[in-house]
């Protein structure tokens, strides 16, 4: 047995693989969802906004080859995110150099003080 064989087996298992890794933060009055992906074209790239919730899916095919070796996954991948209740005209989508980028306006949450009467 190889040692350094055996040091590495495993290390790039599917089971470590992670799809649509994401970034989530602020900026100013909206909020930003950056998603790696590598490889993908706008064309493969659905995002939808429904009931405050928004769904990212990305699909990609691979090829039938002889593979020794397989790292890169293809096939359907999706994510969905809390946004809150928003203005589904304002979020903006920009897929460039392998991250998506979807800003949109923070959830507006107007709080009206009010006193409740005591029975």
């Amino acid at each position: 047995m190889n040692l350094r064989t055996n040091l590495w087996n495993g290390f790039f298992d599917r089971n470590d693989f992670e799809p649509l890794r994401t970034d989530i933060y602020e900026v100013g009055e909206n909020q930003c969802i950056e998603m790696d992906l590598p490889g993908y074209q706008k064309d493969n790239v659905t995002i939808d906004y429904n009931n405050g919730y928004l769904t990212i899916m990305a699909s990609k095919e691979g090829q039938e080859k002889n593979y020794i070796r397989q790292e890169r996954y293809y096939g359907e991948y999706s994510r969905t995110f809390y946004v809150g209740d928003i203005d589904e005209s304002s979020i903006k989508a920009n897929l460039e150099n392998g991250i998506l980028k979807i800003t949109y306006p923070k959830e507006s949450k107007t709080t009206v003080e009010r006193r409740i009467p005591i029975d």
